[in-house]
C-alpha cells in the first residue's frame, strides 16, 4: 500500500462529502445529504451552497475521525473542481485551497465525471478492476454518456445525450407521477411491483451512440394526461405498472447504445457509473447482457454510485502517483467536459 494518504472533498451538487484513501484503500468515506431540496421537487443551487458552507467542516473532521489519523498525516487533498453547481463547487474548491495552503500540501482538481469512472479501481468497489480498454456507460441526473477509457488519463465520448439526462428523465416523469423528488429511486422501488409490460412508451431514434430522452418525457405526459381525463384515479390505480414499464423502457434506450457500441468497437469490458447505475433494472440488463454477450461487466458498489468524495481521492490518488499538481490560482467551473481535462497542460511538481 501506499504510504500517501489524501482527502477528497466533493461539493458538486447538493451532497457534501470527504473520504480518506490510502493506496486505494478507503478509509472513510463521510457524505452529509441536503433534505431541504425535497419540498422544492429538485436542487436550488442558492440553498445548496449555503448547506455546503455548514457542512464541509463537520464532514471533513468527522471523515479524518473515521480514518483514525491526524490532519499532519494528509499528503495531498483532491477537490471536485467541475462540472457542476458553481455556487456548491465554489465551497469545496475554496475549503480545499485553504486547507492545503494551512497543511502546505499538494491540492488537485479533479473532474467529478472522470471521478465517477475511475471509482471503478477503489479497492473494494468490484472483485477485480475494469482492463483497459473498456466501455463505460455514465449515467446520472446530470450527465448521461457513453465513454471508451483506454488508460486513466485517456478517455473518449463517443456518445452522450442531446437533451435530458436519464436521471433528469427518471425525476421528470417521476413529478408527472405526483412523487417525491428525487423520483429515480422511488420509480425503481415501484418498478419491482409492477408489470413492465403494461404500458408501450416510444423510443427515440437517435445517430450514432448518442442519447435523447425529451421524447419519453413528453410521452409519458401527454399519456397520462389522456388517461386522466377519462379517469381521474389512473395514475393511483396504474402507479407501480407504470413505473416498471416507464424504467424498462429507460433501461432500453441505455443498454441499446451500449451493446452497439461494444458490438462495433469489438470491447466486451463494460462498466456502468454514476447516480443511475444504482438503479435494479439497468443492474440487471448488465447481467443479462454479461451472460448472453459474453461481457466481462463492472458494476460498482451502491455507496460509490452516487456523488460521493471516495471517488475524487481515489483520482486525486492517481494524479498524486504522476506528481500531478493543481496551482493555488485554480477556480472552479460548472462545465468541465472529461476530455477538456485531459487536454490542458499538466502540470507536474516535486512532492
Amino acid at each position: 500500500m501506499s504510504d500517501s494518504i489524501i482527502l477528497g472533498i466533493e461539493s458538486s451538487c447538493d451532497d457534501t462529502s470527504a473520504a480518506i484513501i490510502q493506496g486505494n484503500k478507503i478509509l472513510s468515506n463521510i457524505a452529509a445529504n441536503q433534505e431541504i431540496h425535497n419540498e422544492y421537487g429538485g436542487v436550488v443551487p442558492e440553498l445548496a451552497s449555503r448547506a455546503h458552507q455548514q457542512n464541509i467542516i463537520p464532514v471533513v473532521q468527522k471523515s479524518v475521525s473515521k480514518a483514525n489519523i491526524q490532519q499532519k498525516d494528509i499528503s495531498a487533498i483532491g477537490f471536485t473542481r467541475g462540472p457542476g453547481l458553481l455556487g456548491s463547487l465554489l465551497v469545496g474548491t475554496s475549503f480545499a485551497k485553504s486547507l492545503a495552503m494551512s497543511l502546505k500540501v499538494p491540492l488537485i482538481e479533479v473532474n467529478h465525471l472522470q471521478a465517477h469512472i475511475l471509482a471503478h479501481f477503489i479497492d473494494d468497489a468490484n472483485p477485480l478492476p475494469p482492463k483497459f480498454p473498456f466501455l463505460c456507460l455514465t449515467v446520472s441526473g446530470g450527465h448521461t454518456m457513453i465513454v471508451v477509457v483506454k488508460d486513466y488519463f485517456d478517455m473518449e465520448i463517443i456518445g452522450k445525450t442531446i437533451d435530458d439526462a436519464a436521471g433528469e428523465a427518471f425525476d421528470k416523469i417521476g413529478k408527472i407521477f405526483g412523487l417525491d423528488y428525487p423520483a429515480g429511486p422511488i420509480i425503481d422501488r415501484l418498478a419491482k411491483l409492477g408489470n413492465k409490460d403494461a404500458f408501450q412508451f416510444n423510443k427515440p431514434r437517435i445517430e450514432n451512440y448518442n442519447y435523447s430522452f425529451s421524447g419519453i418525457k413528453t410521452s409519458v405526459l401527454y399519456f397520462i394526461q389522456k388517461e386522466v381525463q377519462k379517469n381521474p384515479d389512473f395514475i393511483a390505480e396504474n402507479l407501480n405498472d407504470l413505473c416498471a414499464s416507464v424504467q424498462k423502457t429507460l433501461v432500453e434506450i441505455l443498454m441499446n447504445k451500449l451493446e452497439k457500441a461494444a458490438k462495433e468497437l469489438n470491447i466486451n469490458e463494460v462498466a456502468i457509473a454514476g447516480g443511475v447505475s444504482a438503479n435494479s433494472g439497468l443492474r440487471e440488463a448488465m447481467q443479462k447482457n454479461a451472460e448472453k454477450l459474453g461481457w466481462n461487466i463492472y458494476i460498482p458498489k451502491f455507496e460509490y454510485t452516487t456523488d460521493n468524495a471516495a471517488m475524487i481521492a481515489m483520482v486525486a490518488k492517481l494524479k498524486f502517483d504522476r506528481g500531478e499538481f493543481t496551482d493555488l490560482s485554480v477556480s472552479a467551473t460548472s462545465r468541465y467536459d472529461i476530455e477538456e481535462s485531459f487536454k490542458k497542460e499538466v502540470v507536474i511538481k516535486d512532492k
